[in-house]
């Protein structure tokens, strides 16, 4: 699962007593990542940090049990900029690719609040199976605000004029002399960015979606999806969706709609059976992304939406799907069940409403010269 080394492969210190069977740090965090195999989603997630983190303990030359609040400073300042950046950054590759790096790009401050959140949770876990003495997580002084990964609101989204801009893009028809395989691409990045608009997946939730997931229950459509911690929901299939998935299928030579337990994949590769993994559809997004970017920027005035759309990463598509909702006036008890949020607070961060009308008010407040 994690990969040995010489610095990972130190026995544990004879001052700790450990409860768990392992020879060596690697073995020690394979143990921890063994209580999250249920969830292939959260298991992946968790060994990324990990794997982060005991790869920048090998280049140091120290071991988990060395990890002091100053060295926990000096690697929450690696994941803000990892360099050497060839050693440390590159894209997207299978873990087993010789070009594979550990970053895409230096962490955002969300995303290393989130690394930390996880580390944390590896540390007291190593701490109660007696493989280091202590948790140095728990000698942060800022900790709550460097851990509590909640915002006032979100913001990678896509405003409401941004995306009809690129809907339309996305929609421009083909030339006539276009090859059957233009048409199949045009088709699924239509349905992709539609899906994950329409329903507010994640993306591995997309990738991993099958044809029969897609339901009739009493005249009414639902998505059937297995999402983070594992957890089972239906999502209402809106008729545009539904509209979408039929001209996919179609194209496809499949019937409109789905069947009762068909098994095919929903996104398929170009032969028309093979799936998409989470890597391909995230570079296929991120592609369309840019290549939106190039485009609306020879728009006047659309340098701004050119800057928004090549910073923008797949999930800001689930993030615009779910405020765009909110916007819309969906109520927060089922905008949090579409979202799959186990709390409502996380939900609130896409409600924007109040501080428009904040906005709208303050704009009352004026110099007395402006009135004049």
């Amino acid at each position: 699962m994690v990969a040995e080394s010489k610095s990972m492969s130190k026995a544990m210190p004879t001052t700790v007593s450990a409860h768990i069977v392992a020879n060596s740090d690697a073995q020690a965090v394979e143990q921890w990542l063994k209580e999250y195999t249920a969830s292939a989603q959260t298991f992946r997630a968790y060994r990324k940090e990990a794997e982060r983190l005991l790869l920048w303990l090998d280049a140091q030359r120290l071991s988990l049990a060395s990890v002091d609040r100053r060295r926990l400073d000096e690697f929450e300042g690696f994941l803000t900029n990892p360099l050497p950046a060839e050693q440390w950054v590159g894209p997207p590759r299978p873990r087993s690719h010789p070009d594979w790096r550990p970053f895409r790009c230096p962490l955002t401050a969300a995303s290393r609040r989130q690394s930390l959140i996880i580390l944390q949770g590896l540390f007291s876990w190593l701490v109660e199976a007696g493989w280091v003495a202590h948790n140095p997580f728990r000698l942060m002084r800022d900790k709550r605000r460097r851990l509590d990964n909640r915002q006032e609101e979100i913001e990678r989204y896509l405003e409401r004029p941004l995306w009809d801009w690129l809907w339309q893009w996305l929609n421009r028809p083909l030339e006539e002399s276009a090859s059957s395989r233009a048409h199949f691409l045009w088709r699924r990045r239509r349905l992709i960015f539609g899906f994950a608009y329409l329903l507010a997946p994640r993306i591995s939730e997309m990738a991993s979606a099958r044809m029969g997931d897609f339901f009739c229950r009493e005249g009414r459509w639902w998505w059937r999806v297995i999402g983070k911690g594992d957890k089972l929901a239906s999502i209402p299939v809106p008729a545009d969706m539904l509209t979408l998935l039929g001209e996919w299928r179609e194209h496809l030579g499949l019937t409109a709609l789905p069947e009762a337990d068909e098994s095919g994949s929903v996104l398929r590769g170009l032969n028309g059976k093979r799936s998409l993994g989470d890597n391909q559809l995230y570079r296929l997004i991120k592609m369309s992304f840019k290549e939106a970017a190039q485009e609306i920027e020879i728009d006047e005035g659309g340098a701004v939406f050119a800057q928004t759309l090549r910073k923008a990463t797949p999930h800001w598509l689930r993030h615009t799907a779910i405020t765009h909702q909110a916007q819309a006036g969906i109520e927060l008890r089922y905008l949090a069940k579409t979202a799959r949020h186990s709390r409502l607070d996380t939900t609130a961060r896409y409600l924007h409403t109040e501080a428009d009308e904040w906005q709208r008010q303050l704009a009352a407040h004026q110099l007395e010269s402006r009135r004049l």
